[in-house]
């Protein structure tokens, strides 16, 4: 997810540095992956790491001087929970043409008037496109147009977090009750949410704009949604990248709509790939293997004759001979162009919900055996069909 974010960022002119920030604990994996990427995008990439989940405010505001030591002009910040295109660019030139140099902008585009209920909501005027009033998840409707998640700002956004932040101090010192579920005071002042907190005050200003995009967009809250997300950019390959795309080709497998094989896989030629299908690193696939509207994480092999719909599999998995493992995919509306997919909750009724299957790591499936609106933990070695489990 996150290198799509990165070769956006480095398509962008000028760009110095792309900085990840995150209360998650590095690793070996994330390490090696910020290392190929560094040579791949020829740009610098460093891991931020917070003390603790500071919000979407409160992590920028940690780390500002290291976001501000180059002498950045103006910078973008990027949730990694979404799929885009990513119109960078655009936003830079927008700013340009509307506001002033000091002037933020939000990346927004349309959603149906009952899923705009789940986002940041935004007005605008329509000849300027400032933005005039913001309310985050609004419990009745106040616009179709949607925050992205995705903005472009300059170093003077931070005087206005910084004002959220001694606000904080000053009501914790008047309240102290406030931080009993913090022992440490400063930690729950530093918590600050950019979306309520800056751009709901902001709104008004004349200094808050909003750029609307057409552009593929959507939010990765689920398993289910990363498929989606999967067949969004595999779509934009087909139009700006059609050279990372599998073709068929004489002594091939099957290759139907859009689907993208690392070149260290290994794929019989019997099988049949896509539509909306990824096969990672050294992934192996067996004779008369079927896979459409799935992901095939690195190492994973496929043995003759499974059928995998709808699942991610993931990293060094095995799917034993004749298996076949599926999901119910959890799609928006085709026939809404303003659908966005909904995050769907794990239980319904005190059942799982039908959705995407998904293998966590080294899952073992045996030969034969039907997996159905699953998820897998990882480390598991299965030894009969599942359906609609949760196999911990």
């Amino acid at each position: 997810m996150v290198q799509h974010h990165i070769e956006a960022c480095a398509k962008v002119p000028g760009m110095k540095e792309i900085l990840l920030m995150g209360f998650y604990q590095p690793n070996e994996a994330l390490s090696r992956f910020l290392v190929s990427a560094q040579q791949e995008f020829k740009v610098p990439i460093r891991y931020l790491q917070e003390y603790a989940a500071l919000g979407t405010g409160g992590g920028i505001y940690h780390f500002r001087d290291q976001i501000l030591s180059g002498g950045a002009e103006a910078f973008f910040v990027l949730n990694a929970d979404v799929c885009s295109e990513f119109p960078l660019q655009e936003m830079l030139e927008f700013r340009q043409q509307h506001g002033d140099v000091h002037s933020f902008v939000i990346l927004g585009t349309t959603a149906n008037r009952t899923q705009a209920l789940n986002y940041g909501c935004i007005v605008a005027n329509a000849s300027t496109q400032e933005v005039q009033h913001y309310v985050e998840k609004p419990s009745t409707f106040v616009s179709e147009i949607i925050n992205c998640g995705i903005y472009l700002f300059t170093p003077a956004i931070f005087q206005h977090i910084g004002e959220v932040f001694q606000r904080n101090q000053q009501e914790l010192a008047l309240c102290p009750y406030l931080g009993e579920e913090n022992s440490n005071g400063w930690q729950r002042a530093e918590v600050i949410r950019l979306e309520q907190d800056v751009f709901t005050a902001l709104a008004g200003s004349g200094k808050l704009y909003v750029y609307k995009t057409d552009g593929f967009w959507s939010q990765i809250k689920s398993a289910g949604s990363a498929i989606y997300a999967s067949r969004l950019y595999l779509n934009q390959y087909s139009k700006s990248h059609p050279e990372r795309l599998a073709q068929n080709k004489p002594g091939g497998p099957v290759i139907r709509g859009n689907v993208y094989i690392h070149p260290t896989a290994s794929i019989d030629s019997t099988a049949v790939l896509g539509p909306n299908v990824s096969i990672g690193e050294g992934v192996t696939v067996g004779a008369g293997v079927r896979v459409r509207e799935s992901i095939v994480l690195h190492g994973a092999s496929l043995h003759d004759h499974t059928c995998v719909l709808n699942t991610i599999v993931g990293w060094d998995s095995t799917i034993g001979r004749w298996a076949r493992v599926e999901g119910t995919p959890s799609d928006p509306n085709p026939n809404d162009p303003y659908a966005k997919i909904d995050s769907e909750t794990l239980f319904r009724d005190g059942r799982l919900t039908p959705s995407i299957t998904i293998l966590g790591c080294s899952v073992t499936i045996p030969a034969e055996v039907v997996i159905l609106n699953s998820i897998v933990l990882p480390h598991k070695e299965l030894s009969r069909s599942y359906k609609n489990q949760i196999i911990l």
